[in-house]
This record gives C-alpha cells, sequence and structure tokens, in this order.
C-alpha cells in the first residue's frame, strides 16, 4: 500500500489537473457559444448563394470546365486544429482525409494536400504526404474570410492552370457538443445538386451582361464562402469536441480524488491501528 505521503502528493496532483481541466472547460464552451452562433448566422447566406451558384455555373460548363489537358490530381484542403485535447476530433478528421485519398489513388488520381492546423500539417508530414500548401498557427479563430480567400485563391488557380481536375475540402461537420462528424465535400468540379437522389430542380437565371463574364466572378465568391463555411463548421466542431473531452476529464478527475481519498483514509486507519497495537503490545510486555 502507498504511504500517507505519497497518497496526499496524487491528490493534490489530480486536484491541480482537474482545476486546469475545468477551467478548459469553461473557456473551450465560451467559445463554442461564440461559433456556434456565427456558423447558424452564415448558414442562410451559404445556402442561398449555393442555390444560385450552382444555377449558373451548371449553366454555363464551358467556363468551369477544368483546363484543356488538365493534370489528373486533386487538392485537398483538411482542416484541422492546432492544438489537442479534443479528444478524437483530429484522428477521426485524419482518417476520414487518408480514406479519401486511398479511393481516389484506386482510381488513378494523385492527391495533393493543403494543410490546415498544425495537426494536420504534423500528421501529413509524418505519412509522407505531398503537401502543396500549410496554414498554421490560425488562433484565435480558424473561420477567417482572409484564411477563406487564400484558400480559394490557391484552389482557382490550380483549376485554371490545369494543375488539379477536382478540389475538395475535409472538414468536420458540426451537430452538437457531442457529435462531429468528419466530412469531404467536393467544391470544384460543380456538380448537379440532388434532392432525394433526383437531380434537384434548377432556377434558370437571365444573365447580363454575359456568362463569361460573371460566371467567373460568381465561382470565386462559391469557393469562398464553400471554404468558409467549412471552416466555420470546423471550429464549431473543435470548441464542442474539446468542451466535452475535458468535461469527461473532469469527470475523471473527480473520481480519481474520491478513490484517493478512501484510500488515504484507509491508509491512515491502518496506520492508527498498528501504532495502537504497538502501545498495546508495550504496556503487555511491560506489565508482564
Amino acid at each position: 500500500m502507498a504511504t500517507l505521503k505519497a497518497i496526499r502528493r496524487r491528490i493534490s496532483s489530480v486536484k491541480s489537473t482537474q482545476q486546469i481541466t475545468r477551467a478548459m472547460k469553461l473557456v473551450a464552451a465560451s467559445r463554442l457559444r461564440r461559433a456556434q452562433e456565427a456558423l447558424l448566422n452564415a448558414r442562410p447566406y451559404h445556402e442561398a448563394l449555393k442555390r444560385v451558384s450552382d444555377s449558373l455555373l451548371l449553366s454555363a460548363p464551358e467556363v468551369t470546365a477544368p483546363a484543356e489537358n488538365a493534370k489528373p490530381a486533386i487538392l485537398m484542403v483538411v482542416a484541422a486544429s492546432d492544438r489537442g485535447l479534443c479528444g478524437g476530433y483530429n484522428s477521426n478528421l485524419l482518417r476520414m482525409a487518408e480514406e479519401t485519398a486511398r479511393s481516389a489513388r484506386a482510381r488513378g488520381i494523385e492527391v495533393k494536400f493543403f494543410a490546415v492546423g498544425r495537426k494536420a500539417l504534423d500528421h501529413l508530414r509524418r505519412t509522407g504526404q505531398p503537401i502543396e500548401a500549410e496554414r498554421i498557427n490560425n488562433a484565435p479563430r480558424l473561420a477567417t474570410v482572409g484564411l477563406a480567400r487564400d484558400i480559394a485563391a490557391r484552389i482557382l488557380s490550380d483549376w485554371r492552370t490545369g494543375a488539379i481536375v477536382e478540389a475538395g475540402v475535409v472538414y468536420n461537420s458540426f451537430h452538437s457538443a457531442l457529435s462531429q462528424r468528419p466530412t469531404y465535400e467536393k467544391l470544384l468540379p460543380v456538380e448537379e445538386p440532388e434532392t432525394a437522389g433526383q437531380p434537384a430542380a434548377r432556377t434558370e437565371y437571365l444573365i447580363e451582361p454575359s456568362a463569361a463574364e460573371l460566371v467567373p466572378v460568381v465561382l470565386r465568391s462559391y469557393l469562398e464562402a464553400a471554404v468558409l463555411h467549412a471552416l466555420l463548421e470546423a471550429e464549431a466542431s473543435e470548441h464542442g469536441a474539446r468542451m466535452t473531452a475535458m468535461d469527461a476529464a473532469t469527470n475523471n478527475a473527480v473520481e480519481m480524488i474520491s478513490r484517493l481519498t478512501l484510500e488515504m483514509n484507509r491508509a491512515r486507519q491502518a496506520t492508527i491501528t498498528k501504532e495502537l497495537m504497538d502501545i498495546v503490545g508495550g504496556a503487555e510486555a511491560l506489565r508482564g
């Protein structure tokens, strides 16, 4: 059995850890509220712009088609976090990226990565993946217009020069603080939206002055909005995962402190009993 001093030291250590995890949980909860509010406010705009973009871009395939003799390659943006302590948030996301890349390579398509977040960059380097670009140290906000524009500009540049035939983003879709789902969203080429497995009805727009002039502007706006939406989902998912993980860690600390306190009381009881037996034994020896 451990000594009383060792047990007290462990209890003190666990209590210090508990204070840290409780504070991290509160910080994550506060950031989650802001991120969730930003996500909910942005969703209507994203959905409306996507409806318009889908209709306009699909009406001018000659403008949005891949470049002639484009290289059979995919630029995959992986939106992970810069920090850990968020449960399976990053591991599930990176597993989805690996599975998507494996599926693409099985079709004979090369995969190149755009790493967003230090966890994505470290994993891709460790596994020897081709990294075309990176953006790390994105704190305190991941979902910023500037970052979304940088990513969209790189995608559009590679698309127009024929360096890729497909572009997509891997991110965690936010459902609740307890549920974040890894998702691969194809950004280019633009595909016909479906409803219940059938092509959705498309709204026809009268284009002025011409599709050749308007569609490139819409394409850039569409990419920027789609990337920003993915970053908003990822940011809310990260804070939700971290809050849940720190809540579980805090509860585990409470249970551990309870067990250690019980063990300390038993050790103290055993020490007192031993001392009493020594006293009684000494008294009996003197009496005899």
